[in-house]
């Protein structure tokens, strides 16, 4: 199934941004961007940029949904807590346009790119390129890091659909089954 899925790596200092379009096996980059925001601003101009930002993406490029990472508390609480507000303005901005939200750990994003949860971001890296061409990306981290984010919605999307049939076809509802 072709869909194109907007794929989000929130901060408040830094915020990848991908679209990724196509069909697991087929995929293609079509647009991405490592949107910064000025450090000497206040937080408040700085989120309502992200938002802003987010809007405008959603706007021209018209994704099927939204696929963001899920926030990590590592052992410094005050980048989650930052991480945490970029991600508020990204789910606003969605929430504006009601498309749909998909969220995944870095350990689900890792696993569908790379086939193991603990794989390090070199590798990470090295998927992405291969799956939607070593010339479309260069740049921040962020940036990589949205791809792959948007590319394990592909996957995991895929893999729910193919499942969700499989289990009406193995399990016919009772009144499917008396006619």
């Amino acid at each position: 199934m072709q869909q194109r899925i907007l794929g989000i790596d929130p901060g408040i200092a830094r915020t990848g941004m991908a679209v990724v379009e196509g069909s697991p096996g087929s995929l293609s980059l079509c647009w991405a961007e490592c949107y910064e925001t000025d450090a000497n601003q206040p937080d408040s101009s700085r989120l309502f940029g992200i938002y802003s930002r987010a809007q405008k993406v959603i706007s021209e490029w018209t994704p099927d949904s939204v696929a963001i990472e899920q926030l990590f508390f590592a052992k410094n609480q005050t980048t989650a807590m930052r991480v945490a507000q970029g991600r508020g303005a990204v789910l606003a901005a969605a929430g504006a346009t009601s498309l749909p939200v998909a969220e995944y750990t870095p350990m689900q994003v890792k696993e569908s790119i790379a086939g193991w949860g603990g794989a390090p971001k070199p590798q990470v890296t090295r998927m992405v390129k291969m799956l939607l061409g070593p010339d479309g990306i260069a740049g921040e981290d962020d940036l990589f890091d949205a791809c792959a984010i948007a590319i394990c919605h592909h996957f995991r999307s895929r893999l729910a659909t193919m499942t969700s049939l499989h289990g009406k076809a193995a399990h016919p509802s009772p009144a499917g089954a008396a006619q």
